[in-house]
């Protein structure tokens, strides 16, 4: 396992649309564990394939419940709403107020290939809404309700 560069706001890497994963191989699963040690050693709650320059479907999440490694997740149900701080490990030092869906259901792949159903809710829900905006070129900054992103 290896700590990767975070990519960082101004990098055209973040702006793009990741392609989905076709087959999970060594290198999707090096890929995976680099981006867990990565965020952890960022102290981070979630990390987005993007975010260390791969463009790819991937994010892995951690809120203190175990880590999840997430292949080509999608959101198919959203409820609720939530506003609240957010920040991103791309755009260091600064912060934003966003609204999220409460409830949020992903299905995605795991890293052994099988289709699961995530019901998520809360800082869950707001993690695994960020990172996969990230794999759609989306940065918190782009649906923040402060018009100035607060340091």
């Amino acid at each position: 396992m290896a700590i990767r560069k975070i990519r960082t706001i101004g990098d055209d890497v973040l702006r793009k649309v990741s392609k989905p994963v076709e087959k999970i191989d060594a290198r999707l699963l090096t890929l995976l564990d680099d981006m867990v040690e990565t965020m952890y050693h960022a102290n981070g709650v979630g990390l987005a394939a993007p975010q260390v320059g791969i463009l790819k479907r991937a994010i892995v999440v951690d809120v203190g419940e175990g880590v999840y490694k997430l292949i080509n997740p999608e959101i198919i149900h959203e409820e609720g709403e939530q506003i609240d701080e957010e920040g991103c490990l791309s755009i260091p030092n600064r912060s934003g107020v966003v609204k999220r869906p409460k409830r949020v259901k992903v299905k995605a792949l795991n890293e052994m290939g099988q289709d699961i159903i995530i019901d998520a809710e809360d800082f869950f829900a707001r993690a695994l809404c960020h990172e996969i905006d990230h794999l759609n070129g989306v940065l918190y900054v782009d649906k923040a309700e402060d018009a100035e992103v607060v340091e």
